[in-house]
């Protein structure tokens, strides 16, 4: 049949059903019902076939597909393309690397990644060498500062790596063996098919397939177009370069589904076009939601409020601290959102935040699932240890707290390296770490109350240092003056 000349449309996520779940008119059409399964691991097994046969219907009740493109062609032939049993499909999202590392604005596209992944679909993550060279203009008022080659390659291989750690982690500690097929997950960079492509080539074939009248139609191209500074060449050819990703998966990879953020739907629509032209082929996209502060700004590198999943830049026990931090009105939403948990054990949770809200107890499932799919067990493990430390002034948990572990929880941390010599007191301690200042005011600063070590307040200048109580196993005090003011002290030589 000859394809209609007016533009597809997108659709926001189907209305489900109160007793089912299932959606209203749309992903429950074509499933049909599943076999009585065996009395052994009955539960497991329908609970898996459902994850499977209502994939599209599930991630809508839990808000993560927002919109789904196009909006006919989605509703007569995913369902069936998604049900158990047929062959799977491919699906892909682009990560630029115009940082070394991923923030919590990325997590959800990964989980939307993740979960087709558990549905038993095949996943690929692609890093925009090459796209990230150029610089999305979706959502920006005024151009990226052009990143040289080298900076890009090296952001790259640093966004790779991220991706390996979270599809590793999820694999390890979030996939049960013996729970059906596990998707195949890739992780591919763009630069290897757009670096040789030539340019007469690509302005031949995709370019004459893509409409200047779509691409001028888009709202982020008319807003800046707009603007006092207007538009380069080079980000208005930024979705044909995406479009081109989509043909380029799809013809070697099979790839028939692209996911984004909400901010996409743009892109996607440029890479639908190009492959239903160039190929044929029905293809679709898949919008996730944005992730947004308090005061309704995205978060991401370019707003300056980005909360980093590599180590170097966001500690375990600071991306712990931003999920426990979230307000009630958020925490159910996010639940949904960044974990795996089922929705009756999220409802379940919330039932008893409210009978026991001082416990916090959401807020903290939530940030323990984040931060163990982010940073392994390990990384959970030392963001509870620096949570004791530091807001429960736990000393057992302080000896056992790493010199990376100290750093990270004490970033503005002065460090100084000391000899324990005979009869070492308080007043010695804090001179020779220069926490206070000479003199009688100094002296004052202490018997005040000013000072503390490990933990706890020590009134008298003239106390002696004890192995065990100021100087912990580990060979480290935890000095500090005033409220703000902490100094890390390493023993030599004990």
């Amino acid at each position: 049949p000859r394809r209609s000349q007016r533009a597809p449309r997108a659709m926001a996520a189907p209305a489900l059903c109160r007793c089912c779940g299932r959606a209203a008119g749309l992903w429950g059409l074509r499933r049909a019902p599943l076999p009585p399964p065996p009395r052994r691991r009955a539960h497991e097994q329908a609970r898996r076939a459902r994850g499977a046969a209502g994939l599209l219907a599930a991630q809508c009740k839990r808000g993560l597909f927002q919109e789904v493109f196009p909006a006919q062609s989605a509703e007569e032939q995913l369902p069936a393309l998604l049900e158990p049993g047929r062959p799977p499909l491919a699906a892909y999202c682009g990560f630029d690397p115009t940082a070394d590392s991923l923030h919590v604005g990325h997590l959800l596209p990964v989980m939307a990644l993740l979960h087709f992944q558990r549905a038993g679909h095949d996943v690929i993550a692609v890093v925009g060498g090459a796209t990230a060279r150029l610089g999305d203009p979706s959502g920006r008022e005024r151009a990226r500062e052009p990143l040289p080659a080298g900076r890009v390659r090296a952001q790259a291989r640093a966004l790779r790596a991220g991706l390996e750690r979270l599809f590793g982690n999820h694999r390890e500690l979030f996939w049960e063996p013996g729970a059906g097929r596990l998707g195949r997950a890739a992780l591919l960079d763009n630069a290897r098919w757009l670096g040789r492509e030539p340019l007469l080539r690509f302005l031949g074939g995709a370019g004459g397939c893509l409409r200047m009248g779509t691409l001028l139609s888009r709202q982020s191209c008319q807003a800046r177009l707009r603007s006092a500074d207007g538009m380069s060449l080079a980000e208005f050819l930024y979705p044909a370069l995406q479009a081109y990703d989509f043909l380029h998966l799809h013809q070697h990879h099979g790839c028939r589904i692209q996911l984004g953020g909400h901010d996409q739907m743009g892109n996607i629509m440029s890479g639908y076009e190009l492959v239903t032209k160039m190929t044929g082929t029905d293809v679709f996209g898949i919008t996730v939601p944005l992730i947004t502060s308090t005061t309704g700004d995205k978060l991401g590198k370019t707003a300056g409020n980005a909360v980093w999943l590599n180590r170097d830049k966001t500690s375990p026990f600071e991306l712990y601290q931003f999920f426990v931090r979230q307000q009630d009105n958020t925490v159910e939403k996010y639940l949904k959102l960044f974990t795996f948990l089922p929705l009756e054990e999220i409802h379940h949770i919330m039932e008893m935040h409210a009978k026991e809200p001082e416990k916090w107890g959401p807020q903290k499932r939530l940030a323990a699932e984040v931060t163990k799919l982010v940073h392994g067990k390990e990384g959970l493990e030392s963001a509870k240890r620096c949570t004791k430390a530091l807001y429960y002034s736990s000393v057992e948990a302080l000896e056992e707290m790493s010199d990376q572990e100290l750093q990270e929880l004490f970033r503005q941390a002065t460090s100084a390296e000391l000899m324990l010599e005979p009869g070492m007191t308080v007043l010695d301690l804090c001179r020779k770490a220069n926490a206070i200042p000479d003199g009688p005011s100094g002296y004052r600063k202490i018997t005040d109350g000013g000072v503390s070590i490990n933990g706890n307040r020590v009134t008298d200048p003239e106390t002696v240092l004890i192995l065990g109580q100021h100087i912990l196993k580990n060979g480290v005090s935890l000095l500090r003056v005033g409220k703000k003011n902490y100094y890390i002290i390493k023993w030599l030589q004990l």
